[in-house]
This record gives structure tokens, C-alpha cells and sequence, in this order.
């Protein structure tokens, strides 16, 4: 019994102090976005690594999860004569929830992972001692733009996923369930309020924080080895995904407790 409580107490004060080391070194990151140098070449590799390239998983991904989201609706609501609520739930559904959750796991696992294998592999072939002996703050050169891209990029990818899935929706709507297409775009437009957009665009931009932060964390905190590289890409993604899951609800209750 007492060994079961030490072993737990043990775990809870890993767990803590993990907290924070990520809470400092997100402060740190932060202090640099005032401090000069910049270097806009790796902000705009990052745009294009985080954002222009995440638009196919993301589209693809809001699109389908639209479609079903609208046939699971009009089949629950057709036990309660519900049906005509299929567009304005759908659309409620994608902004306030489905949108940036979905966009920011698809960011934790594609962004997050590349960003903390990138990382990690610099500091097994010592590139990073080599920044360094350059006189290159690698919190500087590596964290900031892709945290600074995240923060930028990922609010346009969950604008987009919100709208990508609402016409999922609406094709599924009107070709399959027999909505009036002119009726279904009226409900979805109407019943849809700017807090519910607010409400997205900053889980969008909380998300991508997270998720980049965590691969450059995981990546900078790397073992060495093939090994480290695999563990701390592996407990990036895994702390991008619970983090993000977590950071939705605080933002849910933020937005929409009253």
C-alpha cells in the first residue's frame, strides 16, 4: 500500500515539475518576441510548413466530419421530429467545437510531430551546439517562428475547416436528406452569432500555441539517439493532443458559461 502511494506521489511531482519546465520555457519564448534579432525567412518557412501545407488533412478532414455530422443529426432529431434543426446545428457544431478541435489534432499530429523530430535531430547531430557556437540563440532562430506561425496560421486553417465543414453539411443536406438548398444556407447563416466565431478563432490561435510549443519543447529537450528522437517526438504529439483537448474545455467554459 505504501509503496502503490509513493509511487504515485512520485508521478505527481514528475507530473508537476514537467508543468513547470513547459511554463517556463513558454515565458522564455515569449520574452523573445520583443527582442531582437528576427529572422523572417524561417517565419515565412514556417507559414508555408504550418499553414499552406496543413490545408489538404485539414480541408479533407472538415469536409467529411461535416457530411456525417449532418446525417447523424437528421437521424437522432428524426426520433423527435427534429429534422428541419439539421443546418443550424451543423454550423454550431463545426464553429464553436468540431472545427478547432479537429483542426488543432490535425496540427498536434502533423505540425507537432514534424516540428519535435526536426528539432530533436538537430540536437543528436549537435546543429543546435553548432547555432550556438554561431553566436544563433536557437530559442531565437528555431522555437519563435514556428510558435509565432502557429499563433498566425492555425486560426485561418480552423476559419477555414468551419467553413469547409458547413458546406460538407450542406451537400449532404441537399443532395441526400432533400433540404432547399437556399433555405439550408438561410438557417445556417442566421443562427450563427459573432461570439460563436470569436469563440473559434481563438481556440484556433490557443491550439496552434500549444501545439507548437510542445514540439519545440519535446524537440529542444531531446535524448540522444534514434531513440530520444522517437520518444520525444511521440510525447510531443501526445502532450499537444491532451493539451489542446484541455485548453478547449477552459475555453468553452470561458466563452460560453453564462
Amino acid at each position: 500500500m505504501l509503496r502503490a502511494v509513493a509511487g504515485l506521489g512520485r508521478l505527481t511531482l514528475s507530473l508537476v515539475a514537467e508543468i513547470g519546465r513547459m511554463l517556463i520555457f513558454t515565458l522564455e519564448v515569449l520574452s523573445h518576441l520583443v527582442r531582437p534579432p528576427f529572422y523572417p525567412r524561417e517565419f515565412g518557412q514556417a507559414v508555408l510548413a504550418v499553414g499552406w501545407q496543413s490545408l489538404p488533412v485539414v480541408g479533407l478532414t472538415a469536409l467529411f466530419t461535416g457530411g456525417a455530422l449532418a446525417l447523424q443529426i437528421y437521424a437522432g432529431g428524426a426520433r423527435f421530429s427534429a429534422e428541419e434543426l439539421v443546418p443550424q446545428i451543423v454550423a454550431v457544431g463545426m464553429v464553436r467545437e468540431l472545427g478547432p478541435v479537429l483542426v488543432g489534432l490535425m496540427i498536434a499530429a502533423r505540425v507537432t510531430s514534424s516540428i519535435a523530430a526536426e528539432i530533436a535531430t538537430m540536437k543528436v547531430t549537435e546543429q543546435i551546439d553548432a547555432l550556438v557556437t554561431l553566436s544563433t540563440h536557437p530559442m531565437k532562430y528555431l522555437t519563435l517562428p514556428r510558435v509565432l506561425a502557429a499563433m498566425l496560421t492555425v486560426p485561418v486553417l480552423v476559419a477555414v475547416g468551419d467553413v469547409i465543414g458547413i458546406f460538407g453539411g450542406y451537400v449532404v443536406g441537399t443532395w441526400r436528406l432533400g433540404f432547399n438548398p437556399a433555405g439550408y444556407l438561410k438557417n445556417t447563416v442566421d443562427f450563427l452569432e459573432t461570439l460563436d466565431i470569436v469563440s473559434s478563432l481563438a481556440k484556433g490561435a490557443a491550439f496552434g500555441l500549444l501545439a507548437a510549443l510542445a514540439g519545440c519543447y519535446f524537440g529542444m529537450r531531446s535524448s540522444r539517439g534514434a531513440q530520444g528522437v522517437g520518444r520525444a517526438t511521440k510525447s510531443a504529439v501526445v502532450a499537444a493532443s491532451v493539451l489542446i483537448l484541455a485548453a478547449n474545455f477552459i475555453l468553452t467554459e470561458v466563452f460560453f458559461s453564462a
